[in-house]
C-alpha cells in the first residue's frame, strides 16, 4: 500500500512543478502543441483508404482464408476459359439481379415477364464502358467457358413459356432439359422461392436472378471489371427511374463492389455530422462552464476543451497516416469519443480551479489545479489508453486498426489538456485576477460593490471579489448543483425507502440484463454494413426471402496422393461423401452433388464390358479417367489435379449443396459440422466456399470478446488499485465493472446490437469507460472522515455528483451524431456508448453510494446519540473572544509569495509537532473533494477511530481549561497555533528571542528572511461549527498582503510548501 501510495505522490509532485511551469510561460504551452497539430495533419497527404470488407471485417488469420490457400494452390480459378461459377474462391467481378413481380401477380412463369428479362440481359450486355480511352461491353470482359461467356441459359425458356404459361409443358425441378435448345437448366441457381408439387412439377416461381460474371484474372481486368460495375450499377437505377420501361417486374441490383461502395457511404454520411456534433458540444461545454459569477465563470474554456480534443486527434491521425497504418470509415467514429472525452477531463481541470484559492498567483493556482487533478485526468486516459491496447491485437483488421488510431488520439488528448488546454486556464486565470469578464474581457465590479447598479448590469456584468474584502459571502457563493446532490440528492439516497427502491430497480436490471444476455445473436450480416437507405437491402432482402433454400455450393478437396482405383480409397472417398450428405445443412439428394469419382465409377461399371475398361490398377484407372472422363469440355477436369508426371493424383474435389440456411446460426452451425467431418475423416480434407471467410467470425467473436473483457477488466483493476491503493475500493470498482458489462451486453441484444466485430470494438472500450465513473465514487466515500454512512454518501456526491453528471452528459452529447448517420455501424457505436455510460452513471450515482452505505466500510457504525451536546458542552466551555481562537490559520500562497525571503521564522524549528493522526495533511481526490472529505484509509480509522475519539477529547477540554488569554499586540502569526498540551507559546517566545534564520533546503521552499512581528485584531469565532469555520478577516498588512485564512478545508494541495493545522 504504501509502495503504491508512491505513485500517487510522484504523479502530484510532477504535475505541481508542469502547472507552475505553464502558469509562468502560458505561451509556449499554447505555441507549441499548435503547430505540432498542424504538423502531424501534413500526413493527410499520404492517407490509404482501406474500404475491403472481406479484410476488414473477417479473421486475418481464419480458417476460411486458409482453406482458400490450399484450394488455390490446387485449382487455380481460370476466368478466360475455364470458368465455372461451383468453383470459384473469390469473388471477383460480377454483378447480380433478383427480379420479382411489379404488376401483382407473383407467379413469374409468363412470356411477358420473359420479354421483359430478355431486353434487360440485353440491354445489360450491350451497354458501353469507357476505361482509359478505351470502350468495351460485357463480352469483351465476361468471365469464359471453352470462349463463349458465361451465359444465364435461364433466359431461353422464353422459345417455350406460352406453352408453360398455358400448362402445356411443365418444368421438372430441380433440373430440366430444354426441349428446344438441349440446355440443361439448374432451376434452383436462377430460381428463388419456387413453388414444387409432390411430383416435382414447378407451380410458381416468385424470383429469377440473373448473374454476369467478369473476368479477373490480371490487374486490367480487375480495373476494368470494375469500372463495368459501376456502369451496370448505374443502368440499373435508371432503369427502376424510368417505371414505364418494365411494366411485370421490379430489379434489385447487387455487385462485388456494393460492399465497398457502402462503407464508402458510410464514411461519407458521418461527415456532415462533425460540424453539427461540435456545436452542440460547444454549447453544452459553455452553459455547463458558466456561473452566475462572470468573473469566475469559464465559457471560452469549455469551447477550448473541444478545440483541445480536436486538435489532439488531428493530429494522432495524421502521425498514423505518416505511420503507413490504413485508415477506415470506423475511425470517423473516433473524434466524437474524443471530444466526449476530452471535455470530461475539461470538466475536471476547471472543478479543481474553482478549489484553488483565488488569493493566490496564477503559477500556484496552475500548480495546485494540476496536482489535484493529476490522479482523475490520468486514471481515465491510462484506463482507456489501456482498453484501446487490448483491441489492438485483435484477429479483426477492423478492431486494430481503430484501435491504433483511437489509443494514439488518447496520448495526445490527454498531452495537450496537459499543455495546450492548461494554458488556456492559466490565462484565463490571469484575466480573472485582474477582475475581467468572462466573455468579453473588460473590468467590472464584484457583486457586494454592484448594488448601485442597474439589474441589467448585476445579471450580465458583475463579479469576482474585492479585493480589500475577498470574504464576502456574497460574493463567495457556494456552486448550486454540487449542493442540490449534497443537500437534496444525497438526502433522497439516504432515505431507507429510496434504498429499497434503488436494490429493486438493480435487481430487475439484472434481470433484465440476464436474459438479453441469453437472447443474443452473433455475425456481422452483409446487409448491416450498408446504409438503411441503400439499394443492397432491397437485394439481401430478397435474397434471404428466396434464395436461402440452395445458399452455397461447397467444394470439397481431398489433398495428398492417392491411389483411386484402390476399392479402400474409393469406399473411403464414398463415405466421406455419403457423411457430408447426411449432415443437417447439406442435401441428401444426390442430383445435388457433383463428384467425378462417384460418377465415374459409376459409370466403368455400367460400361466396362462394352469399353473393355481396366481400372483395377493405378495406371488403368489414370488412363481411362483422362480418356473418358476428363475431357477438356467436361467441368470434371477442373476437379482432378496431377503431379508434374500426369501419372499420380495429389488432390481432387467434388462438390456439395448446402440447403435451408436461414441465418447467421445455421450458417456458424453448418461450417462447424462440415469442418468436424473434415478432422474426423483419415484422409486430409478441406471445405470451402466463398463466404466462409466471412463465417470465421461468427466462431471467434464470442470467445474473443470474452476473453477482451475478462482481460480488460482485470487491467482495469490492477490500474485503480495502483493509483487507489485500497482493497475495498478495488472490490468494488471489480463488482461495478462486471455489473456493468454485464448491462451493455445484455441490452445490447435487447437493442437490436449482434455480438459482431464492430460490437467488440464498443466492448473493448466499454471497460476503459466503466471505471471512470465507479472507481472514484468508491474512494471518495471510503476516504470520508464522516462518522456514518449516510454522511459518507453526501460527501461522496457532494465531491463527485456534478463531475459524473457533466462527464456523462457530454460523452452521449459527443456520439448522438452518430445515430443521425442512418447506418448500422454508426449507430452501434452510439447504442453501446450510451449504454456504458448510462449504466456506469447510475451505478456512480445511484447503486453505489447505496450498496456502500449498506455493506461497504463504516455501515455498522452508528452516531453517538449524545456527540452533539458534548460538542455543545465543549463551546460553551470556550474562553473570550480575546483568547486563543479556535479556528485554523493558513498562509496561503499570496502571502507566502509576498512574505518570502522576509524573517518569518520556519514552521519546521518553531512548531512541536501535532499527534500525528490529526494532524497529518491529506490529498484531495481531484474531483471535488476537499480536506474534509478526505482522509487516511477506512480500514485505519476505524481501528482506531474509539481510542481517537477519547484522546482528542482529553486533550481538547484539558487545553482549553488553561489559561491562554494573551494580549493582541503579543499576538504572532504562526503556522501551527497548539492546543493539545505541547507549550508552543513557551517554545515561540525562546525562538522569538534567539530570532534564528532558516535556511530553505532544495526540496523545501521554506523561506530564508527573518519575519517581521505582525499584530493580528481579534479573530472572529463561529460556534456550533464541527469543522473548519469560514473564513475569517485577519488583515496586518505586510508589503501590502493580506495574511487571511483558508476558505476551504485543502487550501494548498502539496503539503511541502504549506502546512495547515486544524482543530476541531
Amino acid at each position: 500500500m504504501v509502495g503504491l501510495k508512491f505513485v500517487d505522490e510522484s504523479l502530484n509532485r510532477s504535475f505541481y512543478k508542469l502547472g507552475m511551469l505553464v502558469g509562468k510561460h502560458p505561451g509556449y504551452f499554447l505555441i507549441v502543441p499548435v503547430l505540432l497539430t498542424l504538423l502531424g495533419m501534413t500526413g493527410y497527404q499520404r492517407i490509404k483508404n482501406n474500404i475491403d470488407p472481406e479484410y476488414l471485417f473477417s479473421p486475418i488469420n481464419g480458417e476460411g482464408k486458409f482453406e482458400r490457400s490450399i484450394v488455390e494452390s490446387y485449382f487455380k480459378v481460370n476466368y478466360s476459359s475455364r470458368f465455372s461459377v461451383s468453383r470459384i474462391t473469390r469473388a471477383g467481378r460480377f454483378g447480380r439481379v433478383i427480379l420479382t413481380s411489379k404488376d401483382g401477380d407473383e407467379n413469374l412463369l409468363r412470356a411477358a415477364v420473359w420479354e421483359e428479362m430478355r431486353l434487360l440481359d440485353n440491354y445489360i450486355q450491350n451497354m458501353t464502358v469507357s476505361y482509359e480511352d478505351e470502350t468495351f461491353t460485357y463480352k469483351d470482359i465476361c468471365a469464359k467457358w471453352m470462349s463463349e461467356c458465361f451465359q444465364n441459359d435461364i433466359l431461353n425458356l422464353d422459345y417455350i413459356m406460352e406453352d408453360v404459361e398455358n400448362g402445356m409443358i411443365n418444368l421438372t425441378f430441380p433440373i430440366m432439359f430444354n426441349p428446344v435448345t438441349w440446355d440443361a437448366h439448374a432451376f434452383p441457381v436462377f430460381f428463388g422461392g419456387s413453388e414444387v408439387s409432390e411430383d416435382g412439377i414447378i407451380i410458381s416461381v416468385p424470383s429469377v436472378q440473373l448473374v454476369y460474371f467478369g473476368n479477373a484474372d490480371t490487374k486490367k481486368y480487375e480495373k476494368m471489371g470494375a469500372a463495368w460495375e459501376d456502369a451496370f450499377l448505374n443502368l440499373i437505377e435508371e432503369i427502376q427511374d424510368k417505371e414505364d420501361r418494365f411494366q411485370h417486374i421490379r430489379i434489385a441490383r447487387f455487385a462485388s463492389r456494393t460492399l465497398d461502395h457502402e462503407l464508402e457511404k458510410n464514411t461519407k454520411s458521418v461527415m456532415p455530422y462533425f460540424t453539427s456534433t461540435f456545436a452542440i458540444m460547444a454549447i453544452f461545454s459553455i452553459v455547463t462552464c458558466m456561473m452566475f459569477d462572470w468573473v469566475r465563470s469559464k465559457p471560452w474554456l469549455g469551447l477550448l476543451g473541444n478545440l483541445s480534443a480536436a486538435m489532439a486527434t488531428l493530429g494522432a491521425f495524421g502521425f498514423c497516416m505518416y505511420a503507413g497504418i490504413d485508415f477506415i470509415g470506423l475511425n470517423l467514429a473516433a473524434p466524437f469519443l474524443m471530444i466526449g472525452i476530452g471535455i470530461d477531463d475539461t470538466f475536471v481541470m476547471l472543478a479543481a480551479w474553482r478549489r484553488t484559492s483565488i488569493k493566490s498567483p496564477v503559477p500556484v493556482r496552475m500548480a495546485q489545479m494540476l496536482s489535484e487533478a493529476a490522479v482523475s485526468i490520468t486514471i481515465t486516459s491510462v484506463t482507456d489508453f489501456f482498453s484501446f491496447c487490448i483491441g489492438i491485437f485483435s484477429p479483426f483488421p477492423s478492431v486494430t486498426i481503430f484501435c491504433i488510431y483511437s489509443g494514439a488520439a488518447t496520448i495526445l488528448l490527454f498531452i495537450w489538456h496537459l499543455t495546450f488546454f492548461a494554458a488556456c486556464v492559466a490565462i484565463s486565470g490571469y484575466c480573472e485576477q485582474k477582475n475581467l469578464h468572462s466573455v468579453f474581457c473588460f473590468k467590472v465590479q464584484p457583486k457586494s460593490k454592484s448594488h448601485d447598479r442597474c439589474f441589467l448590469y448585476r445579471w450580465f456584468c458583475s463579479g469576482g471579489v474585492d479585493r480589500n474584502d475577498m470574504d464576502n459571502p456574497e460574493d463567495n457563493e457556494e456552486h448550486g448543483m454540487m449542493v442540490f446532490f449534497r443537500d437534496h440528492f444525497a438526502a433522497a439516497l439516504n432515505n431507507g425507502c429510496v434504498k429499497f427502491l434503488v436494490v429493486l430497480v438493480f435487481l430487475a436490471y439484472l434481470g433484465g440484463a440476464g436474459y438479453g444476455i441469453t437472447r443474443i445473436e452473433e455475425g456481422l450480416e452483409r446487409r448491416k454494413v450498408a446504409k438503411s437507405d441503400s439499394y443492397a437491402i432491397e437485394f439481401f432482402d430478397r435474397e434471404d426471402d428466396y434464395y436461402k433454400e440452395f445458399p452455397y455450393r461447397v467444394q470439397v478437396i481431398v489433398s495428398g496422393e492417392h491411389d483411386y482405383s484402390d476399392p479402400k480409397i474409393q469406399k473411403q472417398v464414398e463415405n466421406l461423401t455419403a457423411t457430408f450428405e447426411n449432415t443437417t445443412y447439406i442435401s441428401n439428394n444426390t442430383l445435388y452433388t457433383e463428384s467425378w469419382l462417384r460418377s465415374f465409377i459409376q459409370y466403368t461399371e455400367r460400361n466396362k464390358d462394352y469399353l473393355n475398361l481396366t481400372v483395377d490398377t493405378k495406371k488403368g484407372f489414370t488412363d481411362a479417367l483422362k480418356e473418358y472422363w476428363l475431357a477438356p469440355s467436361s467441368p470434371f477436369s477442373l476437379d482432378v489435379k496431377f503431379d508434374d508426371t500426369g501419372e499420380n493424383i495429389i488432390a481432387m474435389r467434388f462438390l456439395i449443396q448446402a440447403v435451408n440456411i436461414s441465418g447467421t446460426e445455421h450458417e456458424k452451425e453448418m461450417v462447424r459440422a462440415i469442418r468436424q467431418i473434415c478432422k474426423d475423416s483419415p484422409l486430409n480434407v478441406t471445405v470451402f466456399n466463398p463466404y466462409f471467410v466471412f463465417f470465421d467470425q461468427f466462431e471467434l467473436v464470442r470467445p474473443m470478446s470474452i476473453q477482451n473483457m475478462i482481460i480488460g477488466a482485470g487491467i482495469m483493476m490492477v490500474v485503480s488499485f495502483i493509483f487507489i491503493p485500497n482493497i475495498l475500493c478495488s472490490f468494488w470498482v471489480a463488482l461495478s465493472i462486471i455489473s456493468i458489462e454485464a448491462g451493455v451486453v445484455g441490452y445490447m441484444a435487447l437493442w437490436g446490437v449482434n455480438l459482431d466485430s464492430i460490437s467488440m470494438i464498443n466492448l473493448i472500450m466499454c471497460i476503459g469507460f466503466s471505471v471512470d465513473f465507479t472507481a472514484h465514487i468508491c474512494y471518495a466515500y471510503m476516504s470520508s472522515k464522516a462518522k456514518t454512512p449516510d454522511e459518507r454518501v453526501k460527501d461522496a456526491l457532494y465531491a463527485l455528483g456534478l463531475p459524473i453528471f457533466q462527464g456523462s452528459v457530454s460523452t452521449i452529447l459527443g456520439m448522438i451524431a452518430l445515430l443521425l448517420a442512418n447506418n448500422y455501424i454508426f449507430s452501434v457505436f452510439f447504442k453501446m456508448v450510451f449504454l456504458v455510460v448510462f449504466c456506469g452513471a447510475m451505478h456512480g450515482l445511484l447503486l453505489l453510494p447505496v450498496m456502500l452505505s449498506l455493506f461497504g466500510p463504516g455501515s455498522c457504525t452508528r452516531r453517538p446519540i449524545d456527540e452533539d451536546m458534548k460538542l455543545s458542552k465543549i463551546e460553551e466551555s470556550l474562553p473570550p473572544p480575546y483568547c486563543i481562537p479556535h479556528p485554523q490559520f493558513t498562509l496561503n500562497g499570496s502571502n507566502l509569495g509576498a512574505l518570502k525571503g522576509s524573517n518569518i521564522p520556519s514552521i519546521e524549528r518553531y512548531a512541536k509537532k501535532p499527534l500525528k493522526n490529526y494532524m497529518e495533511i491529506e490529498k484531495d481526490l481531484g474531483l471535488g473533494t476537499s480536506e474534509e472529505n478526505s482522509s487516511e484509509s477506512s480500514v485505519h480509522s476505524q481501528r482506531k477511530n474509539g481510542l481517537d475519539d477519547a484522546a482528542m477529547e482529553k486533550k481538547y477540554r484539558d487545553a482549553w481549561r488553561r489559561n491562554s488569554e494573551v494580549a493582541i499586540s503579543q499576538f504572532r502569526a504562526s503556522q501551527v497555533l497548539d492546543i493539545f498540551g505541547n507549550d508552543s507559546e513557551a517554545e515561540y517566545y525562546r525562538k522569538r528571542q534567539r530570532r534564528v534564520t532558516e535556511t530553505a533546503t532544495p526540496n523545501a521552499r521554506i523561506y530564508e528572511r527573518r519575519a517581521p512581528e505582525v499584530d493580528l485584531p481579534p479573530p472572529r469565532y463561529q460556534p456550533n461549527r464541527r469543522h473548519s469555520p469560514p473564513e475569517g478577516r485577519y488583515q496586518p498588512r505586510q508589503n501590502g498582503e493580506y495574511l487571511n485564512r483558508s476558505n476551504s478545508y485543502h487550501e494548498i494541495s502539496h503539503p511541502r510548501f504549506v502546512k495547515e493545522s486544524r482543530y476541531s
